[in-house]
């Protein structure tokens, strides 16, 4: 049994900053393992307000260093560690996320058992939970990975932010997918669109996708019925997540 609970749905700049979405990412319960995804801002609070118990993290993943995905990063290190006084928990991120331009404070990294670096094509475990960095997305403008975890429901994919390239597809075969949409059609801008996650929905064909990190086109068009347009196209069963809402797999 795994569960996937949406902390928040909103992505990109003018999202994040209005809040009309919240962004605090995702936490996975999966085999017993508790994972806080991408926190960006406001995951700590959405957390709490759920019952959520960040100091029965397990570890904190970060797909890559932008604000809508690391903001909250410290404050999550911190409640992991219970401020320090307990050094506990793995904190998985990039490269650049830790060193060219950091946004995980030094002083904080005492705190954790340990930091792991992520590589493309690196595979890692949380106590009885593997998972991998499959590929690098090097269209995005930071040093960025998704991940496949290989769990006891199933293996679950997550695909954050990129611009589309064939190799997507291949990568992130899974039974459940979780992608960020940002644009609801192709822009001259590193994120994926609707037609994007459509032909990605044809290269994988998951048992069932959610779609999540709205930009404001997305947003616009009621995220709902942007499933609605994808199962129709595509057949594949295709939910837009809501914030709060839990996925059981």
């Amino acid at each position: 049994m795994g569960t996937v609970i949406f902390l928040g749905t909103g992505g990109a700049r003018v999202m994040v900053a209005r809040q009309l979405l919240a962004s605090g990412g995702l936490w996975l319960d999966v085999d017993g393992v508790q994972i806080s995804l991408d926190p960006g801002p406001g995951a700590l609070v959405g957390a709490t307000r759920r019952k959520l118990n960040p100091t029965k993290l397990d570890a904190i993943l970060l797909s890559h260093r932008h604000l809508d995905h690391s903001g909250d990063v410290n404050a999550m290190i911190e409640a992991m560690t219970t401020g320090g006084l307990e050094a506990r928990g793995t904190l998985f991120a990039p490269h650049d996320a830790l060193e060219e331009d950091p946004v995980v404070l030094r002083y904080l990294r005492r705190y954790l058992a340990q930091i792991v670096e992520l590589q493309p094509g690196g595979e890692y475990r949380v106590g009885p939970v593997s998972f991998r960095t499959p590929i690098a997305h090097r269209h995005h403008g930071a040093e960025t990975y998704g991940f496949v975890f290989d769990t006891t429901g199933g293996r679950l994919a997550y695909v954050p932010d990129t611009r589309y390239f064939p190799e997507l597809g291949e990568a992130y075969q899974a039974d459940y997918l979780i992608v960020n949409v940002v644009l609801l059609e192709p822009r001259d801008i590193d994120h994926l669109s609707v037609p994007d996650v459509a032909r990605l929905l044809v290269a994988i064909r998951p048992r069932k996708a959610i779609i999540t990190h709205f930009g404001m086109s997305v947003w616009r068009a009621h995220p709902w019925e942007v499933a609605r347009l994808l199962t129709e196209q595509t057949g594949v069963e295709v939910t837009a997540a809501r914030d709060g809402m839990r996925f059981e797999f």
